[in-house]
């Protein structure tokens, strides 16, 4: 495997995703590779995360 440079599908910025990423995601079995930087997957779980304390 070798690094690719992807293209965020929230900002449009490039972002590397690395061999070991690369590697990560197939030791976990995830068959997508990531649609987003890493900042904007941040954001997204950050927000995902705060939706969910106030569902009651």
């Amino acid at each position: 495997m070798a690094d690719k440079t992807m293209e965020c599908k929230d900002c449009g910025k490039e972002f590397i995703f690395t061999e070991g990423e690369q590697a990560f995601y197939k030791e976990k079995g995830f068959e997508n590779e990531p649609q987003r930087c890493p900042e904007c997957r941040k954001a997204k779980k950050q927000a995902r995360n705060s939706d969910r304390g106030f569902r009651r």
